[in-house]
């Protein structure tokens, strides 16, 4: 039986080509993302050990515990300690070191890298007996002087177009600086080469800005020759004061680095998978068409080898050996296309300015195990319903015909299977449609009805085959001859048909259904932001630890063309032991700055003990305007009772509470912070002047936003931009091997049909006529597959919508005409393109050998 799998491999190795394709695919995603991966991280590794290198153990001081007042290990580093480490046997050189953050303008004064808050590092220069740091060679330049002076490594200055002498902006945790540049230096910091910018200061000025002055952040040590990093870090904790400084090795440092940086960019690696996923799930279903058309064709040998004594178990057996052979091949295949693709990702999925780490690639046994499990592993378990359905046929039956018609019992069982399935899926998301919740348990159970509403259409699918292709056959029947012929040879077998359009309708579906949450999604951000915000520019911080310089609000309000300035204080309330974010505002000009619809009561009344609250907050603690509610405001404060002032509709800007600003400032993380400006000006014209003018009154500081409401609109929309770049990507594998198994079946399907063919030829059909009707069987299923994805996709994407609609009160369901035309026309298009080769064959048939063949 091996030997006719074999056998049979070999003699329709044409046919089994596209499967290998769609299977190739699949198992290259998987196996190049995992390369990737390993070669990412070894590469992260290699770059963290020799930033490292010359560090065999740093000392730090502890966290505080909790409770403990944050200065608690303040000061315990100093020149005192420094001495004392260089004392200890083993200890060759002390580095003592001054880390913090800065974040840089560029020369056009646009934010270096702002979108990333662990990728600013910023470091005393800190000369050796030499003059010189080894930890940052200097390429350019010489070291910062004085507090007026700055140097950054090669790469930030490429970024920011800087030259020697330039002045640059940057900021650390409060208002902007400017500074001269004087020196340019290199460096092997993972965090700067994944991206990141560098800035280094004097040891005086480094110690003012992120620690004190005389004290260090870290103390450095290099070892002797022969003094190990574990010996030497057991010998240095024994000087440290236990409770508030500790011992690191170089290495464990190395490996920490090296994996925040691999777990902060661990996203580039989904996307791939994602692909990976679908590519092999829509790949299952040619695996499975190719090989029950095979067996139909070899119906006759299969029932002679029954007639002669081989068993179902070695039929079996047979056909899933073919689909092992294919498998091995088709991994081999798809594990050189992943190291293809794993030495191209780096460039693909990084940029200039955030780039991937290059490095050789590296090939453990995870992405070989994983190649050849995912490739042999798919095409034998979609080969085993084809396997099992050819060892039922009985010999005697198979040998009367080359062509079964499936049984009306399984039909029956199809049908109702199918129909128990589908009721199942849809009543679960019809169900979820009323919670208007977006709760993970909610979304999870969407997800759920969603996969098992996909399973029902392909359970359906061959039962839904011939009423849709006869009503898309009004179409076809234009055409005349041909398109009635093609109409009747795409039902001739419905499960065929089925099978050949399922790739298309996941593919479509799954396009169809991101399209519409996203375009639903990006308009209701857009009116959300409209609705909500009556000022025409916020100015707000890049992290939260971030504070708006209290002075910059009046320079805010004297700058030209603003008619009113707003200073917000955020901070956090608990009520009924949840936090909820409040925000304070000035009672006098809220109105001015925020879109209020308020639902009962003044916000004129907004004072100490009294505040706002939303409708979702008002309704779940069953108060309105005049009542009472227990709540603490800031972190550790007593629970005291506050009277509800007004109540107002869900609003993002205003966020869960508003407060009088003079008693929420007193308990923000940071007493009497500003967090947000909101700026009406004079005409409500949204300039780029005017915005220069604002960045120009918050000093240019790289932590601030300058934002208009379409800014603000395309900040908050950044996760649907990603799912545009999943639903195109999914479209193109989908197309791929949707139109592989269209070029398959319709290639098999014409061998299956030569002597008709050849009757229509020799009756009068010319070669032109022969090529249209192939076509049009083509797009007949190909406009199959994408009616029904368009179907499930649309009624999944509004059942999800709905429960969006409770976390975002502005969504509505809108459809994205645009996209859903153009996967229609793409997916017509694939199927009239995918005919072209079969079609070319069939018309270059001879009418007389055709009719001719047995």
């Amino acid at each position: 039986m091996l030997r006719t799998a074999l056998r049979n491999v070999l003699a329709h190795k044409a046919r089994l080509v596209m499967t290998v394709l769609a299977v190739c695919l699949g198992v290259a995603f998987v196996s190049g993302t995992l390369v990737f991966a390993d070669s990412s991280a070894a590469a992260y590794r290699a770059a963290a050990s020799q930033n490292f290198a010359g560090i065999a153990v740093t000392v730090s001081p502890k966290d505080p515990p909790p409770g403990a007042p944050a200065d608690r290990t303040a000061g315990v580093l100093d020149d005192a300690l420094a001495r004392k480490l260089a004392d200890v046997p083993g200890v060759a050189a002390v580095r003592p070191a001054v880390d913090g953050t800065a974040t840089l303008n560029a020369a056009d004064g646009t934010p270096l890298r702002a979108d990333k808050a662990w990728a600013h590092p910023a470091a005393a220069y800190v000369p050796g007996k030499d003059g010189k740091d080894s930890r940052y060679p200097l390429v350019k330049g010489r070291a910062p002087a004085n507090s007026g002076e700055l140097a950054v490594d090669s790469g930030t200055a490429a970024a920011g177009h800087f030259r020697i002498g330039d002045t640059v902006t940057l900021a650390t945790d409060g208002p902007a600086m400017t500074k001269r540049l004087v020196g340019i230096v290199t460096t092997k910091d993972t965090r700067v080469t994944a991206g990141g910018t560098l800035a280094l200061f004097d040891k005086a000025t480094a110690q003012q800005l992120f620690a004190t002055p005389g004290h260090y952040t870290g103390i450095d040590l290099s070892a002797t020759p022969g003094t190990g990093q574990p010996e030497l870090s057991r010998r240095v904790s024994a000087l440290l004061p236990a409770d508030r400084a500790e011992a690191t090795t170089g290495s464990a440092q190395a490996t920490q680095q090296a994996t925040n940086i691999d777990t902060m960019t661990r996203g580039y690696k989904k996307l791939p998978m994602v692909f990976a996923g679908v590519s092999l799930f829509i790949g299952s279903f040619l695996v499975v068409n190719t090989f029950t058309m095979l067996i139909t064709r070899r119906t006759r040998e299969i029932a002679l080898l029954r007639a002669i004594g081989a068993s179902r178990r070695q039929v079996v057996r047979s056909v899933l050996w073919e689909a092992l052979l294919v498998g091995l091949v088709a991994s081999a295949a798809g594990f050189v296309l992943g190291l293809g693709i794993a030495s191209v990702l780096p460039d693909l999925l990084g940029t200039s300015s955030d780039p991937l780490p290059r490095g050789p690639l590296v090939i453990g046994p995870s992405p070989v195990v994983a190649a050849l499990g995912v490739g042999v592993g798919v095409t034998v378990l979609a080969a085993w319903l084809p396997s099992r359905r050819a060892a039922k046929v009985a010999p005697v039956e198979a040998m009367r015909s080359a062509e079964q018609e499936p049984s009306a019992a399984r039909s029956r069982v199809r049908a109702v299977t199918g129909s128990v399935l589908l009721a199942l899926g849809a009543g679960l998301l019809i169900s979820l449609t009323g919670a208007k919740d977006a709760s993970e348990a909610n979304l999870n159970s969407a997800m759920l009805g969603c996969a098992v509403l996909v399973v029902a259409m392909i359970v359906l699918a061959p039962l839904l085959a011939s009423p849709v292709i006869r009503l898309t056959g009004c179409l076809t029947g234009r055409f005349g001859v041909a398109g009635l012929l093609a109409r009747q040879n795409a039902l001739r077998d419905p499960r065929r048909t089925a099978a050949t359009a399922s790739a298309l309708m996941i593919s479509t579906a799954l396009v169809a259904g991101l399209a519409v949450l996203g375009n639903s999604t990006g308009q209701a951000l857009d009116r959300q932001a409209a609705a909500g915000l009556g000022a025409d520019y916020v100015i707000g911080t890049r992290t939260p630890t971030v504070a708006v310089d209290p002075a910059a609000v009046r320079r805010v309000a004297d700058t030209p063309g603003v008619r009113t300035a707003t200073a917000v204080t955020d901070s956090t309330m608990t009520l009924g032991g949840m936090g909820r974010a409040i925000s304070g505002v000035d009672p006098d000009t809220v109105k001015d700055v925020m879109k209020l619809d308020l639902t009962s009561g003044s916000l004129a009344d907004l004072g100490p003990g009294r505040i706002a609250v939303s409708s979702t907050i008002a309704r779940e603690h069953g108060v309105r305007a005049g009542g009472k509610i227990n709540a603490s405001m800031g972190r550790g404060q007593d629970f005291k009772q506050y009277t509800v002032v007004a109540v107002y509709q869900d609003n993002p800007i205003a966020q869960d509470v508003l407060g009088a600003r003079s008693e929420v400032a007193e308990h923000s993380f940071r007493p009497g912070s500003v967090q947000r400006i909101l700026v009406r000006t004079d005409s409500g014209a949204i300039s780029q002047k005017t915005e220069d003018r604002l960045r120009t009154a918050v000093g240019n500081n790289p932590l601030l936003t300058v934002q208009d409401r379409k800014a603000l609109v395309r900040e908050a929309a950044g996760a649907v931009g990603e799912l545009l770049t999943l639903m195109y990507g999914l479209l193109a594998i989908g197309v791929v091997i949707a139109a592989l198994g269209i070029v398959n079946t319709l290639a098999m399907s014409v061998a299956e049909r030569t002597r008709e063919i050849g009757v229509l030829r020799a009756v009068g059909m010319d070669r032109a006529g022969i090529r249209r009707m192939i076509r049009l069987e083509a797009v007949t299923v190909a406009a199959f597959g994408t009616l029904l994805g368009l179907a499930g996709g649309l009624f999944c994407a509004w059942a999800v919508g709905a429960l969006a609609n409770g976390a975002m009160t502005q969504y509505h369901f809108a459809l994205p005409w645009g996209t859903l035309l153009l996967v229609c026309v793409v997916s017509l298009a694939i199927g009239a393109l995918a005919a072209a080769v079969p079609a070319r064959r069939a018309a270059a048939l001879s009418p007389l050998e055709a009719v001719a063949e047995s």
